[in-house]
């Protein structure tokens, strides 16, 4: 399953709403994988921080979420007009379609936290006058390849690494990350192993199982000095079955405990590298990759011919007509009749043997025949020498006729 550009803005722990605001946060929960954040069409403006007092802490919170929608979109402006701006609360409420919870601190009446804030795309780029329009890449299959303890992991397991992924809210990059859950069929067609394939008819059937182009690898390489201890983490991201290199570079937490962090940090410093990439054109499609066989085109069908009429049995048959073989029953009340019967057979033309393979006296006898033509001329060639036959398949029974038998001859008067 994929997930492109789901409208659900996600964070790092429970659902919150900030009731008349039209405001929603949402957070993934620990052991689940999480559904990609960031809202299809929004700008985004992260790391807004508030710290705001107020008499309970709900209150508090929600004045924190107010101050940072104004933060936020003066911190938006300034990015894209280069002077920032202002906007009243009920117009910004309007334009805001949601906040991101990155990290919290909540007392009784205290409310410190550090927050996300996403604008509709169209609605921000008309009040603020600029082009909405955005060049996206096509969609890329991301693959999160972590390495613990010398052993690979894609969606084999669950990992902090894909979760990290699933949280980054790509609302605001160029890159159409395809994503992907880990579940089902995914822990099958997209493992380790596969990384480290180069053939393009494989992953171009990956590829289209899930509606991608191309493929990204994000890979990180965890190096711990004792469990629990500081941990160094070696990224890498590449392009391709080829493994064109994108970025690298390592970092470094003092406490096993900081994990996400670095992954959250490291998934972004990743994006904006492939976001560079693709602005200097080296993210650019694989030919080989983006290629379809060709599919086969079906033959034309052959001309008709008429049918040849089909000559009639004959007697007398060519030296090149097909050999026939078949077996022949007669009644063979004495030795003498087999003997006979024999010579009148191999006496039809065509006919090159006549053996008595099953010797009955007094009964039915079997002879094996060789003639030269199809059974019913030789059907045609017994009768015309005075036999009475009957045909199946494959076999003739023949008798003598029987002899005609004188008219009466009237009386004289």
């Amino acid at each position: 399953m994929q997930f492109r550009r789901p409208k659900t803005v996600l964070g790092a722990l429970s659902a919150l709403a900030l009731a008349g605001a039209g405001i929603m946060a949402a957070r993934g929960q620990g052991g689940v994988p999480a559904v990609p954040v960031g809202a299809a069409g929004s700008f985004e403006i992260s790391g807004v921080k508030v710290d705001v007092s107020g008499k309970t802490a709900e209150i508090a919170r929600q004045g924190g979420w107010r101050i940072a929608q104004r933060k936020g979109w003066s911190m938006l402006s300034q990015q894209l007009t280069g002077k920032p701006g202002a906007l009243s609360d009920s117009a910004l409420d309007a334009i805001v379609t949601g906040i991101v919870v990155e990290r919290e601190q909540i007392g009784p009446n205290r409310y410190i936290a550090s927050l996300g804030v996403q604008f509709d795309r169209a609605k921000a780029g008309s009040i603020l006058g600029v082009s909405i329009a955005v060049t996206h890449s096509p969609p890329m299959l991301l693959v999160p390849l972590q390495y613990s303890g010398g052993v690979g992991q894609v969606f084999e397991r669950d990992t902090a690494w894909a979760r990290a992924w699933n949280r980054l809210r790509a609302a605001g990059s160029t890159i159409d990350y395809v994503r992907l859950r880990g579940t089902g069929a995914d822990k099958l067609l997209v493992n380790t192993g596969q990384t480290l394939r180069h053939g393009r008819n494989w992953w171009r059937t990956i590829l289209d199982q899930y509606g991608a182009v191309d493929m990204l690898v994000a890979e990180v390489q965890l190096r711990r000095d004792y469990p629990g201890g500081p941990i160094v983490g070696i990224f890498s991201a590449t392009h391709g079955p080829d493994k064109v290199a994108i970025t690298r570079f390592a970092l470094r937490i003092d406490n096993g405990d900081a994990i996400d962090a670095l992954f959250d940090t490291a998934v972004a410093r990743i994006d904006k590298a492939y976001q560079t990439a693709l602005t200097d054109g080296r993210l650019h499609t694989d030919a080989v990759l983006a290629a379809r066989p060709p599919v086969a085109q079906p033959a034309a069908p052959a001309p008709e011919e008429a049918p040849l009429p089909t000559p009639l049995p004959s007697v007398e048959t060519s030296p090149a007509a097909a050999n026939t073989s078949l077996s022949v029953q007669i009644e063979t009340p004495n030795a003498a009749a087999v003997n006979a019967s024999e010579s009148a057979v191999r006496g039809v033309p065509g006919v090159r043997s006549a053996t008595t393979t099953s010797l009955a006296l007094g009964g039915i006898s079997v002879m094996r025949v060789s003639f030269d033509g199809s059974q019913a001329a030789l059907r045609a060639a017994l009768e015309s020498r005075g036999w009475s036959v009957q045909e199946g398949p494959g076999v003739l029974r023949i008798r003598r006729g029987a002899a005609p038998q004188a008219s009466p001859t009237p009386k004289a008067q």
